[in-house]
């Protein structure tokens, strides 16, 4: 009697005890997985996914196509040579084979480089990216002598190519403006076609800031070049053998023109400029030693020209020929300007010039919308053609301009223009001549 009920609790008890490890087994499982969830939710919440940080390396490979000068050990400390890094840079980024490859230079560093020919044509499109600042070597003495002088930074050859960036660029003049010989070009492009520059500061070069020679198809945009007004030949922007030319929304100021437009050239629309100190707009000056010069289709608008020696310019030397033609200068504000309208068939840079029986001829030129305020020193409008091959065809229209100072409105000068007006002038124009003159049809001005 006492067993029988002994073995029925020890029975009750274990039952109990393993249906009690069952459930807090159970128990602790929900709450670990419970517990799980809960910490990878929150911590998605406060840190989400990153993508793997960017090494140095990323900037120095093929994938990227982003090519920085210190990957190759530029040192960007204003003293130090960095040329053969830039060149490094150059050549890993011009062979490399992806769309658009990237030479970048880094903001918040100076660096120098030495006389450059940086030479395509590239496997693909190439961004030349200035967010940094790049110097040329301090004047002469540090000029080394198996460099040439007469060259900076030298583009060529080539295609698909944009110089751009935020930073600036320092030709560092100041000391090459005194001598005696002519100094180098800051930045040249050559025989090199499909080219953007943008937003650069390029300023202090000891001669023209840019040359583009023998390029098509230039796209310049927001670019800002200043030079001193005393610093001789700092031309802005030239070309040469240069077509399908843009040049939008910048501003200049030097010590010669704004921009310069040299034999060969066409298709060429200059937008929004603001230009001076300087020596204006010009084309030319062209037929120098009697050589044959073609200018054609060029378009100056939109734009302003304050405190400079000349305005909207055409310049040429006796005894060249070819012709000028098919020019448009509209929509022009002037700011006490000594020559705001210029054509001079008699350009000389010495006193003993003499005339010559051949000279460029000029015609087909437009003037309209050209008002503001010119220096007394000057008359607002000079037409100075030549004896032998005169202007024609010149159309004035909207023309006002008075001067920055007293009431006393001068007369315009005219020799052997021919030409027309559209609207009444101000101040009056009434020294051009009508019609075409007889020796022009007689004259060969010479294909262009």
């Amino acid at each position: 009697m006492k067993h029988s009920y002994i073995l029925p609790v020890a029975f009750c008890v274990v039952f109990l005890t393993l249906s009690l490890l069952v459930q807090a087994r159970h128990h602790h499982s929900h709450k670990k997985h419970k517990h799980s969830h809960s910490h990878s939710h929150k911590s998605y919440e406060t840190s989400p996914p990153q993508p793997p940080p960017l090494h140095d390396d990323y900037y120095n490979n093929n994938a990227s196509g982003i090519f920085d000068v210190r990957s190759f050990g530029a040192i960007g400390d204003g003293i130090e040579d960095d040329t053969e890094s830039f060149k490094m840079a150059w050549d890993t980024a011009c062979q490399n084979g992806s769309d658009v490859n990237v030479i970048l230079v880094p903001q918040g560093f100076s660096f120098v480089i030495q006389s450059t020919i940086f030479t395509g044509p590239c496997q693909g499109d190439l961004i030349f990216k200035v967010d940094g600042t790049v110097l040329a070597p301090d004047g002469p003495e540090s000029w080394p002598k198996n460099n040439s002088r007469r060259q900076w930074l030298v583009f060529y050859r080539m295609k698909g190519m944009s110089l751009e960036g935020s930073g600036s660029i320092d030709g560092r003049g100041q000391k090459w403006w005194d001598l005696p010989c002519k100094p180098h070009k800051a930045i040249r492009f050559f025989m090199s076609s499909n080219l953007t520059v943008k937003g650069l500061k390029v300023k202090n070069s000891p001669q023209f800031n840019f040359r583009f020679d023998a390029c098509n198809n230039v796209h310049i945009e927001s670019i800002y070049i200043t030079a001193p007004k005393i610093s001789p030949n700092t031309d802005g922007i030239h070309l040469e053998y240069a077509n399908d030319v843009k040049i939008y929304n910048s501003v200049i100021s030097n010590g010669d023109d704004c921009v310069s437009i040299g034999t060969g050239s066409y298709d060429v629309d200059i937008k929004n400029i603001t230009c001076g100190p300087s020596h204006g707009i010009s084309i030319g000056s062209l037929g120098n030693h009697n050589t044959k010069a073609c200018v054609s289709n060029i378009t100056v608008r939109d734009s302003i020209i304050k405190m400079s020696d000349n305005g909207i310019r055409i310049k040429t030397w006796q005894g060249g020929s070819g012709s000028v033609s098919g020019v448009t200068f509209n929509n022009i504000h002037m700011i006490s300007v000594r020559n705001p309208i210029i054509i001079d068939q008699y350009y000389c840079l010495t006193k003993d010039c003499t005339n010559k029986t051949s000279a460029v001829s000029v015609s087909n030129i437009l003037y309209t919308n050209i008002k503001g305020t010119y220096d007394i020193k000057s008359p607002p409008m000079h037409f100075a053609c030549s004896d032998s091959v005169p202007c024609t065809n010149i159309t004035l229209s909207e023309i006002e301009l008075l001067p920055s100072q007293g009431d006393i409105v001068h007369d315009p000068f005219c020799w052997n223009a021919y030409g027309d007006l559209e609207t009444l002038t101000i101040p009056p124009v009434s020294c051009l001549l009508e019609g075409i003159p007889q020796s022009l049809l007689d004259y060969d001005i010479g294909h262009c």
